[in-house]
Order: structure tokens, then C-alpha cells, then sequence
């Protein structure tokens, strides 16, 4: 059993000393903002909520996907990873395997990862998805019991078959990474080793994620469970002037909007749409810089979405508070001369 977060083993680099980043690190892409799940500590997971945001609703189409692959080749050298995943279940998309075979050929993408509750697994869905060259796949475990993820869930699932269509995936993984994990605020203690007697030799890692207040403008309080002042993977929290991920990792919708990062579930904050502009050209726009440079001064807090946003201070591993000018004077001096 390796009890190890999602996140490598490997020291993190100093960020802070690479930005501003021509092309970002990461490019996050939502193949699906619809959800067979209705989780309580997920915004996602209450429909009268999404529909007041009049959020689009749909899965990516795959000519859609695409073109982003087409634009992904703009830079010249390729992303070092695509993230498949954002608000909604990936697996509902039926074109989800397409997608990662059709990113895995063209070479843009050094590693294609996913994170899934797992209820659609099924032998031949685990085929298709080894067959298709994704490197890891995440799986969120919802409860130990079919009753515990009804409730957590509103979603009947015949616990047995949902076990050993995960075992079946581990089975056939090859060099794709299996990680499993569940949240350690929802899970009793003999829940909690029932998790790692039922996962931990299964896949290459396990881990219970903390629950923490996620999603801005959302209380997870209303899930019914109550949470620790501690970071997701329990990390100390840190308060941050600035958010790292507005610098290293561009957000992709399932509609082709563009949001300033994973938290904008209500997409609210938008720089672009990969429909009418390139993957390149809103990386470097004007709006996604204005983001960035109000971060970098000081002044996220006007951002309605990052003023009311716990993931800087519970998600982040990452500080660059400290480069924060530097980063400004480049830049700016990278606005003004393209270089």
C-alpha cells in the first residue's frame, strides 16, 4: 500500500522563478459539466443552484476537442499535462476515450490524466480507456457502503459491482497510474480502514483527501459534514496575495468558454472562447494578463470570484507571494514587447 496524494512525490520546482510562462503548464479541459452524481459537498450536485447560474450544461463535443488539440500545437512544443476533467463526470462524455487517443497521438500532451467517481466503469470502458494511453486516472470513492453513497450522493450503486469494475481497471492499467481516494471527513474511523483494506493493495496509491471549502461562493457546510481548518491534502493553510494556478494552468469548459481557473464553477470569470479565439491568443491576451497583474498587485479581492475563493489558502501548494514583483515587471515588459 502507497499512501501518497495525487499530486508526484517528486520536490516541486520553484515556481515563482519561472513566471510569467508563455505556455501554461497545465491545460485543464471539461470533456463534461453534466454529472450522473449529486454530491452534497459539490455545487455540481444541486440543480436548482447550477440552473440559477444558467451555467451551460452539456458534454464537449468532439469536434470541439479538436480544434483545442489543433490549437494546442500553436506553441510549438507540447503541454506537460492535460487534465480531463473540471465540474462534471468525465465518463459521461461517450466520446471521453476518442479524446484521450486523439490527444495522446498527436503529441502535444506529455501526460493526459482524469479524475472520475468511477460508478460508470465497466470492463469494456476499462479497455477502451488503457487501449487509449491515458497516464492516470483518480477515482473518488463516495462512501463505503451502496447506503453511505446514496446518501452522499442520491445515487443507487450496487457496491460489489462498483468494487470490481475498479479492480477490473487495475487489472489492466499497464502503465497508467490508478489512484484512489475518498474524503477522511466523511468516513468513520473503522470507514477509513475499510478503505484501505479494500483499495490499498489495489491501486498504485490511496489517500483520504480533506474536505475544505472548495468551490467559491459555495458552503460546503451544507453537505452535513463538517470540515477541519486543514488544507486538502493536509498541507498547513496559508494565506496568498497571489493564486499560482492563474498563472501555470489554462481552463477549458465544456461549452469552449474559458475560465480563469478550475474554482469558476459558475463561470462567471471568463477571458475568451476557444470557438472565436486560440488557445495562444487568450493565454496572452489582455484579459487573462489583467487577472494575473491584479493578483500580482495586490488587488484579487476586486475579482468577485477570487475574493470569495478558499482554494489559495486550502488547495494551493504553491506560494508566490514573494516573486510577485518580478513577475509584474515581466510581465508587463512582455505586453508591451511580445517578447
Amino acid at each position: 500500500m502507497k499512501i501518497q496524494t495525487r499530486l508526484s512525490a517528486e520536490p516541486r520546482k520553484n515556481l515563482g522563478r519561472a513566471l510569467p510562462l508563455e505556455q501554461p503548464y497545465v491545460l485543464l479541459v471539461d470533456p463534461s459539466s453534466l454529472c450522473n452524481l449529486r454530491c452534497k459537498w459539490c455545487p455540481s450536485g444541486y440543480d436548482q443552484l447550477i440552473a440559477e447560474t444558467g451555467r451551460s450544461q452539456q458534454v464537449m463535443d468532439l469536434a470541439l476537442f479538436e480544434r483545442l488539440v489543433d490549437q494546442a500545437a500553436a506553441w510549438g512544443k507540447p503541454f506537460r499535462v492535460l487534465r480531463m476533467y473540471k465540474e462534471g463526470e468525465p465518463l459521461v462524455n461517450p466520446f471521453f476515450a476518442d479524446m484521450v487517443r486523439l490527444a495522446k497521438q498527436s503529441g502535444w500532451f506529455l501526460r493526459i490524466d482524469t479524475t472520475t467517481n468511477g460508478v460508470l466503469l465497466n470492463p469494456k470502458l476499462n479497455r477502451k480507456l488503457i487501449e487509449a494511453g491515458i497516464d492516470q486516472i483518480n477515482i473518488s470513492v463516495n462512501g463505503m457502503s451502496a447506503e453511505q453513497i446514496y446518501r452522499n450522493t442520491g445515487n443507487h450503486v450496487d457496491f460489489g459491482a462498483y468494487v470490481q469494475n475498479i479492480q477490473d481497471l487495475c487489472g489492466r492499467k499497464g502503465d497508467c497510474t490508478i489512484y484512489i481516494k475518498s474524503i477522511k471527513d466523511v468516513l468513520s474511523d473503522s470507514e477509513q480502514e475499510q478503505f484501505f483494506d479494500i483499495f490499498g493493495d489495489m491501486a498504485d496509491r490511496v489517500y483520504l483527501e480533506r474536505l475544505s471549502p472548495a468551490w467559491p461562493a459555495f458552503d460546503v457546510s451544507q453537505s452535513g459534514y463538517t470540515y477541519e481548518d486543514i488544507g486538502n491534502y493536509e498541507q498547513p493553510v496559508e494565506n496568498r496575495m497571489v493564486c499560482p494556478y492563474l498563472f501555470y494552468i489554462m481552463v477549458v469548459n465544456a461549452d469552449g468558454s474559458v475560465s480563469t481557473c478550475v474554482g469558476d464553477w459558475r463561470h462567471e470569470q471568463t477571458v475568451g472562447d476557444i470557438k472565436v479565439s486560440s488557445l495562444k491568443e487568450i493565454w496572452l491576451g489582455e484579459i487573462q494578463q489583467a487577472y494575473q497583474l491584479g493578483h500580482l498587485m495586490g488587488e484579487k479581492d476586486r475579482f468577485p470570484m477570487c475574493s470569495k475563493c478558499a482554494v489559495i489558502t486550502h488547495g494551493c501548494y504553491d506560494n508566490i507571494d514573494a516573486y510577485a514583483q518580478k513577475i509584474s515587471e515581466k510581465l508587463v515588459n512582455h505586453m508591451y514587447t511580445g517578447g
